[in-house]
This record gives C-alpha cells, sequence and structure tokens, in this order.
C-alpha cells in the first residue's frame, strides 16, 4: 500500500450547477452526459452527488418534474396531448400515457377531464442553494491491493438509509467468529449502483462485512464480494457514524472535485478500524472513494 497527499482548495457545487440546467431545459432533450458536461464531472460523479444531496436520482426527478409540469398544462385544458408529451420529452401519446399513469395513477385525459390538480402529487423545482459542507481534510491517495469482503448484504435507497444501522446489528455478533478474517477491522461498502438515464442511481447494494484470506462457507447468507486492486482517494470523517451521510455529500459536492480527483464507477466503502467504538459510535471512520489513477 503507498500514500500521498493531495491539497483540497478549490470550492465547487455540483448539484446546484445540475438543477439549474434542468430546469432551464425541461422541454429540451436531456440527458446524464449533458447535465454532467455542464456540472463539470462525470456521469458517474453527477449521479452519486446528485442522490447523496438531493435523496432523488437525478432519472427520478427529471421524469417527475417533466410529468409534474405536464400535469399541471393538461390540468389548465391543453387542447393537444401528444404536444405537451413532445415537450415533456416522450415521443409518442402512448408512451407519455403509460408513464403518466404510473405516476399519477390517472390518463391525461382524465385529468384534462377533471380540470384541477387537487391531490396530485406534484414534484416541485429542489432549490438550488449552495449545500452545507462538513468540514473536509484533504484526502490522502491510496493504492490498495484486492480486498476480499465476507458479510451481510442489502439492497438500500439512497446514502445514509435507515435501515443499515439495523443491518450492521445483525451482523456484529459474527465478528471473531468467521472463519480467515483479517484483523478487527469492518467495512461498508457500496457497490452495484446504478447509472443510466433511466435507472433510478439512487439504489445500492451495502455490505457490512469483514476482510477474509478465502471465502468461507459459512454462514451460508452472507455475501462474497471481491474487490479489485484500486486507487483510493481516503477521507476522514472524525465524528459521530451518525453524520456520515453528510460526510458522503460533501465529498461528492466538494471535496473530490476539490482535489481534481476522477471517481471510478467502482466499490466504495467506509473503513471502521480499530479506534472506532460500535458501542458509541465514536472513534471516527474512513471513506475510501476509487478514483483514476494518476498518469505515471
Amino acid at each position: 500500500m503507498s500514500v500521498s497527499k493531495l491539497s483540497n482548495t478549490q470550492t465547487v457545487s455540483i448539484t446546484p450547477k445540475a438543477l439549474w440546467y434542468i430546469e432551464s431545459h425541461l422541454s429540451s432533450e436531456l440527458s446524464l452526459d449533458a447535465v454532467a458536461e455542464i456540472a463539470g464531472v462525470s456521469r458517474f460523479h453527477l449521479s452519486r452527488a446528485f442522490a447523496a444531496s438531493t435523496g432523488s436520482s437525478l432519472a427520478t426527478y427529471l421524469r417527475t418534474r417533466r410529468l409534474s409540469e405536464a400535469a399541471k398544462i393538461l390540468a389548465h385544458g391543453a387542447p393537444d396531448i401528444l404536444a405537451v408529451a413532445l415537450d415533456a420529452g416522450y415521443g409518442s401519446h402512448e408512451a407519455f400515457t403509460r408513464a403518466f399513469r404510473q405516476h399519477f395513477n390517472l390518463t391525461p385525459d382524465q385529468l384534462r377531464a377533471r380540470a384541477n390538480l387537487q391531490d396530485i402529487p406534484l414534484q416541485e423545482p429542489f432549490k438550488m442553494d449552495q449545500p452545507k459542507y462538513n468540514p473536509l481534510a484533504a484526502p490522502r491517495l491510496v493504492k490498495r491491493e484486492a480486498l476480499l469482503i465476507f458479510g451481510l448484504s442489502r439492497r438500500c435507497r439512497n446514502l445514509g438509509d435507515p435501515s443499515i444501522p439495523s443491518q450492521w446489528n445483525s451482523f456484529v455478533p459474527h465478528l471473531g467468529h468467521i472463519d480467515g478474517q483479517i484483523g478487527s477491522v469492518t467495512y461498508g461498502v457500496i457497490y452495484n449502483s446504478a447509472e443510466s438515464d433511466d435507472e433510478d442511481s439512487s439504489h445500492y447494494d451495502y455490505i457490512c462485512g469483514v476482510e477474509v484470506r478465502d471465502f468461507p462457507n459459512h454462514p451460508a447468507e452472507f455475501t462474497r464480494l471481491r474487490i479489485p486492486p484500486q486507487t483510493y482517494a481516503v477521507f476522514d470523517h472524525p465524528g459521530h457514524v451518525s453524520g456520515i451521510a453528510s460526510t458522503w455529500k460533501s465529498i461528492w459536492e466538494h471535496g473530490l472535485p476539490a482535489s481534481a480527483l476522477q471517481a471510478l464507477a467502482a466499490p466504495a466503502f467506509e473503513r471502521y478500524g480499530e479506534n472506532f467504538d460500535g458501542r458509541t459510535g465514536l472513534g471516527g471512520l474512513e471513506i475510501w472513494i476509487p478514483v483514476k489513477a494518476a498518469a505515471a
């Protein structure tokens, strides 16, 4: 393992840039690539930053905003539903009607006939305020050999999923009883994140586990995850573990862009070292983000 230091001097806000572009081009053709270009980051980075800051995937937000604006127009009696569909980014009346019914539980014709928006779940624009960041020290750049992680895994929605503490509670009794366990460090790994224009990229798999020499056979319900050799930007989270979602948000919105590092679509993880106290939630932890290695 090798370590180097990086500076962290530039302040960059990703999500407000993306929101401004989306709202000012709502009736235009939009893609994750186009929004990412305006925000100045990769599509993967944008997906992570947007989900961490808003609690929604960019694809979901764009779809529900367009459908909400279409609903307002229809409630005011728009005569041409196809024109409304095209402005909302749909190529046909049928595709628009299908998405509209799925979201609002009624068709565009039915809403137009109702002529009101009572009890219609509209998605209003997110505020474009400058995000509030947790103070971040400059990350360390670390090259790490492959990791074999063995533990409990589940599908989560959004960073800071409220079910994660109970997942850890189920896993902790196994510590020290796993064949081939290396040391006492535990890992919370985020992997299998969505990244397409259509997928809900706020969803991901989360495994709480330990490093092992080889994957054991038991417990049978545990997940086996091999993380290949990788270069990481390592950020410190010195406070209580309950504030970790804010640190993730700060990393995506500010820490990585300020350090001129490009995040990769690979497993990232929280590393709970020997100083972390699982009983109190204190002692600090590290967040490891896979990044593109600098050219030699």
